[in-house]
């Protein structure tokens, strides 16, 4: 009996045939020269090309399926053609699955990408790409593949901004791998996002604006009182348009009191650029009186925002701080949103607000605009917080009128407890 067997090729075939141990290889009529040769185990394979007498091995089942191969099988047939003793082993990228997993991995390494940009390509990746994608040869993803498979189901399911994501991911996925020569064709390098839906991408709508402060900074006042942590990390973003993620990794030795600066890392924020912020008086004093609570409390640690763990409270803790303090009615953008949108209607300078954001300007900004602009960013802060103050945040930091007048003064932390000037507390390390 014929040690070759003669199928129809698919995965499910070629695992049915595995479990009869007399067959060795498998051919299929429709494919002439293509044979699969079961390995010992019998769970993997080799594929190979056959011309002549040579056979050309081409690549490892089950690495690569039945699908794969037979979409990739004209090139290498036309590479033999040209040439006889030409390799036509396959590179490893012939299904979106694949390519999607390789990208995936080069970004877990980058270490350019945020720990957050890395975890939501991860998530993009494993709930949504891979699952619809992964068994679709990269030769025969076309836009009508990518809709049916990809973009129209999604956009049932997720918020059109999410699907531009995933969108996006793959735009760029392909491109690196076609530039790095791992695809020879990039099959979606004329796709764009108009072409599968004509619906605009919508902001999402602002759920706290300037009229809501009246209560919401009183809420944080008495918050306080009862858990300092989580109204401060509210505070400072309010005060201050920060995002939550570089606010809750702040340390106490970018905190520089006598300088009136808070210093964010670049690998802390989301532009991958230092972000100085002037400190106001108000917020100085404020700083003040949350490191003395902190200290009478027993935590003379470097995180404004510790967890029980010693380290800066990671992201999900943040989240829950903001779920509890705006009880499903605002989030933690909605604090950098209202602040950016109060300093419009403030007057402040438009390119001002970006600078405080931490916005990128532009190429064109960039290279023309070298300052940082020190002075009206604090002054636009000076008018923001002596805003916030008529709507109660004076209660917060209790800052005297004295004190306003003079904010190179040292400022005292209230209460009693044993806290040592500014200087000695803010700007570096409490020693013992």
């Amino acid at each position: 009996m014929s040690k070759t067997r003669a199928v129809k090729f698919s995965d499910a075939e070629i695992r049915r045939q595995a479990a009869d141990p007399a067959v060795h290889d498998l051919r299929d009529p429709r494919h002439p020269g293509l044979y699969l040769r079961f390995g010992q185990d019998r769970q993997r394979g080799s594929w190979y090309l056959v011309k002549g007498k040579a056979w050309n091995h081409i690549a490892r089942f089950p690495d690569l399926g039945a699908a794969a191969v037979l979409a990739e099988l004209p090139a290498l047939r036309q590479r033999l053609l040209r040439d006889s003793s030409a390799t036509v082993a396959l590179g490893g990228l012939a299904t979106c699955g694949q390519l999607i997993d390789w990208y995936g991995n080069r970004m877990s390494l980058d270490r350019s990408l945020s720990a957050k940009r890395k975890a939501g390509a991860k998530s993009a990746i494993k709930c949504h790409l891979k699952p619809r994608l992964e068994n679709v040869p990269v030769r025969e993803l076309t836009a009508a593949v990518l809709d049916k498979e990809l973009m129209w189901p999604c956009q049932q399911e997720l918020s059109l901004s999410y699907v531009h994501q995933l969108f996006v991911l793959l735009v760029v996925a392909f491109l690196q791998a076609y530039k790095l020569g791992l695809i020879d064709k990039n099959p979606m390098a004329d796709m764009k996002f108009v072409d599968f839906t004509k619906a605009r991408i919508m902001p999402k709508a602002a759920r706290l604006r300037g009229v809501h402060l009246v209560e919401v900074v009183p809420m944080l006042t008495d918050l306080f009182e009862s858990r300092p942590g989580e109204a401060m990390l509210a505070i400072m973003m309010l005060c201050h348009g920060t995002r939550v993620g570089e606010t809750r990794m702040a340390r106490w030795s970018d905190i520089s009191i006598p300088d009136g600066e808070w210093f964010i890392a670049a690998e802390n924020t989301k532009t991958r650029t230092e972000h100085r912020l002037p400190l106001t008086a108000q917020a100085k004093a404020l700083l003040t009186r949350y490191r003395a609570i902190q200290i009478s409390q027993g935590y003379e640690g470097i995180y404004l925002f510790p967890s029980r763990r010693g380290r800066a409270i990671s992201e999900g803790q943040a989240s829950a701080v903001f779920s509890r303090i705006g009880q499903g009615e605002w989030t933690s953008h909605d604090l950098r949103k209202v602040a950016r949108t109060a300093w419009t209607d403030l007057g402040i300078d438009g390119h001002i607000g970006e600078m405080l954001l931490n916005h990128s300007l532009g190429k064109i900004a960039s290279t023309y605009i070298n300052t940082q602009a020190r002075a009206q960013r604090l002054a636009a802060l000076e008018k923001w917080h002596n805003w916030l103050d008529e709507r109660g945040f004076k209660s917060i930091h209790n800052l005297t009128d004295t004190q306003y007048e003079d904010s190179q003064n040292p400022v005292q932390a209230t209460g009693g407890v044993g806290c040592e000037p500014v200087s000695n507390i803010v700007n570096g390390e409490v020693s013992k």
